[in-house]
Parts: structure tokens; C-alpha cells; sequence
């Protein structure tokens, strides 16, 4: 009997080809194959035509064991997943009559009339299989291909994550044939500050290529992630990736903020919650992309205090105290350390919070100098001092701003300037002291 080693994933569909929809599909059963040790070798997207459908499957069936189609199961003319498998299979589409019924029935149970196109929906190749949907109209499919003398199994799912989810995990992975013992261990180091290139000078010989456990490394605004793969029999997985993983955050320290599902922000918001601590903002050209960024976390009302967008110099003013003096003409400037520590400074004083971070900064296109280039941007983190002074009053905040160059585009620049706050915070609860690390932040 042969295993299922490895897959290959076709998503179909013209809002697919064409960049109107985004494909999540693809990641979730890629992720859920990976957790039953299935290696994915491959991801195709193609529009919904029959015959590039069925060069798909024919293609991918040749150097994947088993290969999973998404999408193009609907009742219209565009829907041609069926009609393309039963190509590939060299066969007739035939009506399947216990799917008919459960199409029959689904519509009965709404009290909603069926179309007759939708008893298209219950066509299969001859020799292929229905896989039943209780929460659509679509039924699967599963099919066997014959390519170089060789038998691949295909399954057909609905485009529909509602609907292919749960037919992945009832009607898929019950018929994987799983080889006992097999492993994929993966860990995700999550890093920012270092490009891909300056991490790879890093980290050498242990990205090459023939090595088990691999790492890679993948980037995302701005966050570039090591990823650990390990392909073992599964007893001694937990050791090797935490010998790689001690390995890489040798090379690259303070730069690793997270694991596998932790953000910025959601690092962020665990140490301050650990620390009973609340934080603020005040920004000015990110426009709230800072305090967007961290109420995206379920539960950051217990650390996050609230903010401020004082994007004319006159809020910054008349909500957070800059003194008007600092936009005379003989003043500092809207985009100066002093006005970066003075937002930092007023937000904590008028938030009650424990830490307040500050961004101001010239986002583009237009605005810059020769003196300010569009792309410059302070930060200024204020903390509350912990201690009772020598005279018994209140320790004035503890207070650090730094200059940053970001490049590229108006969204770049906020993005990089939002988590670079982040990052600047994070050092600081962690007493990360080292100024030259800040420096290096490359966009």
C-alpha cells in the first residue's frame, strides 16, 4: 500500500486568476495537510476553463500523490470542475442520484424552490465518487487519475470555506492514507528589523538547502519569518527544532519578537498584561494605523489605554500640550525629536497609562525637504518612572526618541513607522538597552 506523502493543491476560478478574490483556501489545507504529515508541492490557480482545469489536474497529478481541487462545483455555465475532472479522466458525466436527492432535499428543508440547473450539481465522472455537503448545494467529488502508470487520487471541494472545510475533514481525511510515525515539525521565528538578505548572511550554511530541518525565510511588511521544517518519524522532533531554533536566535538575538501566531502587537500586549501596565499613542502621519493595529487583538482593552491622531499641528497643541512654539518658524518643526517627546510626554501625562508611544513624520509623496526627505520619521517612547524621587515627588518619565529614514511609498512609510513604535516599546519592557539595534531597521 502507498502513502500519501505529498499533495498539490489546484484552486479554481476567475476571481481567482484575475486578483478579485484572495485564495485562503489554498493556506488552510496546506496548514491542515502539513499537521497529518502531507508535504504540499505545489499551488495552481486557474480560471474556470475546462480544458486549462484539466491540464491542471493531469499536470499536478504527476508529481504529487494526491491532488485537491477548490472551487467551480456551482450550478452556472462557469462552473466546470466537474466537466474538467471527467476530461482528465478520459470519461462521461453521469447523474448521480443519491447526490440529486441530498440537493433535493437541501432546498426542501428552506422551503426555497430549486432551479433545474442546479441538478447539474449532482453530475460525476462514471467512475468517480459524490462526497456529500450538508451545508451547501455542491457536492465533492473524489476521483482516481491514471498518469505514468502511476494512480492519484483527487478530491474536488467547494470554493466556499463554510462548506469546504468541513468536507475536507469529514470526506478527505478519512480516506489519506497517513504512513505511521511520519512527522513535518514546523516553527515560525518571527523577526523585524533585519532583511532577508542580512538575515541569510547570518544565518549561512544552516539555510542550504539539503539540510533537514530546512529554514527559509519568507517576508511580510516588513516582518521576515525563519521557518523551521523538519521531516523526522516524529521521536525526537521537539529536540532537533529547539537545537535549530537556539541556533538561529543565536545569530539574530533581540531581533526575534514572536513563534508561530504571535504579531508585534500581540507581543506587545502579552507583556504588558503580564506587567499590569497600560499603554497610549499619539500619532500624527500613520493616522491611527498604530492603535488600529493593536485593537485588532482580541483583549487589548485590558492593556491599551487609547490614543490620539493629531494630524494638524494645532491638535497637537490643544490635546496633547506640544507648545505652540515648536511650529514657529525659529521652532523645531512638526517632525522633530522635541515635538516627538513632547507627544509622547502629553499623551502619557493626559492618558494616566504606563508607556505612551508618539509618531510623527512625513509620509509622502509631497511634504518633504531637503532637510526632512519625505520618509523621515520620529518616535518617541515616554514610560512613567516607577520609583519615588529623592525630594518623595513623582519621577519624570523616562523618555527616548529616535530618527528614522523609511523607504519606499505613503503606505510603507506608515506601516514601517507603526511597528518600528512597537519594536521600540518592546525593548524597552524587555531591557533591550543596545541603541545600535534601532539603527539598523531596514525598510
Amino acid at each position: 500500500m502507498s502513502f500519501h506523502r505529498t499533495a498539490a493543491i489546484l484552486s479554481i476560478g476567475d476571481e481567482l486568476t484575475l486578483g478579485q478574490t484572495l485564495d485562503t483556501n489554498s493556506r488552510w489545507l496546506s496548514d491542515a495537510l502539513l499537521a497529518r504529515g502531507v508535504n504540499t508541492v505545489e499551488h495552481a490557480t486557474v480560471p474556470d476553463d475546462r480544458d486549462a482545469s484539466a491540464r491542471g489536474f493531469l499536470r499536478l497529478a504527476a508529481s504529487a500523490d494526491i491532488v485537491i481541487a477548490t472551487g467551480g462545483l456551482g450550478p452556472t455555465a462557469d462552473d466546470l470542475t466537474r466537466a474538467a475532472l471527467a476530461m482528465a479522466m478520459g470519461e462521461e458525466l453521469v447523474e448521480d442520484a443519491a447526490a440529486l436527492a441530498q440537493i433535493t432535499e437541501y432546498f426542501a428543508s428552506r422551503r426555497s424552490p430549486m432551479r433545474g440547473f442546479n441538478k447539474v450539481q449532482a453530475l460525476r465522472p462514471r467512475s468517480a465518487t459524490c462526497l456529500p455537503n450538508p451545508n451547501g448545494t455542491a457536492p465533492g467529488l473524489f476521483g482516481v487519475l491514471r498518469v505514468q502508470s502511476r494512480t492519484v487520487e483527487v478530491f474536488c471541494l467547494p470554493g466556499p470555506p463554510r462548506e469546504m472545510k468541513p468536507m475536507f475533514e469529514a470526506q478527505v481525511l478519512p480516506r489519506l492514507r497517513l504512513e505511521p510515525g511520519r512527522e513535518i515539525a514546523t516553527r515560525a521565528l518571527h523577526t523585524f528589523g533585519l532583511g532577508e538578505s542580512e538575515i541569510a548572511s547570518r544565518l549561512g550554511s544552516l539555510m542550504d538547502r539539503d539540510r533537514n530541518p530546512t529554514v527559509g525565510t519568507t517576508a511580510s511588511q516588513g516582518v521576515v519569518s525563519c521557518r523551521i521544517r523538519y521531516e523526522c518519524d516524529g521521536e525526537n522532533a521537539a529536540t532537533v527544532l529547539a537545537e535549530t531554533e537556539r541556533t538561529i536566535r543565536g545569530h539574530l538575538g533581540p531581533y526575534i519578537f514572536g513563534v508561530d501566531s504571535d504579531t508585534l502587537p500581540s507581543v506587545i500586549l502579552d507583556s504588558l498584561r503580564t506587567r499590569r501596565e497600560l499603554l497610549a499613542t499619539v500619532e500624527s502621519c500613520t493616522g491611527g494605523l498604530l492603535g488600529a493595529m493593536i485593537t485588532e487583538i482580541p483583549g487589548s482593552s485590558d492593556s491599551y489605554a487609547g490614543g490620539w491622531v493629531t494630524y494638524s499641528n494645532e491638535l497637537k497643541h490643544a490635546q496633547v500640550g506640544v507648545p505652540e512654539s515648536h511650529f514657529q518658524p525659529d521652532g523645531p518643526g512638526a517632525v522633530s525629536r522635541e515635538t516627538a517627546e513632547a507627544m509622547a510626554v502629553g499623551g502619557l501625562d493626559r492618558s494616566g497609562a504606563d508607556h505612551c508611544l508618539s509618531i510623527t513624520g512625513i509620509a509622502g509623496p509631497g511634504g518633504g525637504s531637503e532637510q526632512k526627505p519625505v520618509g523621515t520619521v520620529w518616535i518617541a517612547r515616554a514610560s512613567r518612572g516607577q520609583l519615588a524621587s529623592a525630594s518623595g515627588g513623582p519621577v519624570p518619565p523616562r523618555i527616548e526618541a529616535r530618527q528614522f529614514q523609511f523607504g519606499g511609498e505613503r503606505a510603507m512609510v506608515r506601516d514601517f513607522a507603526a511597528r518600528t513604535a512597537l519594536v521600540m516599546l518592546r525593548f524597552w519592557l524587555e531591557g533591550v538597552r543596545d541603541a545600535r539595534l534601532m539603527r539598523e531597521v531596514r525598510t
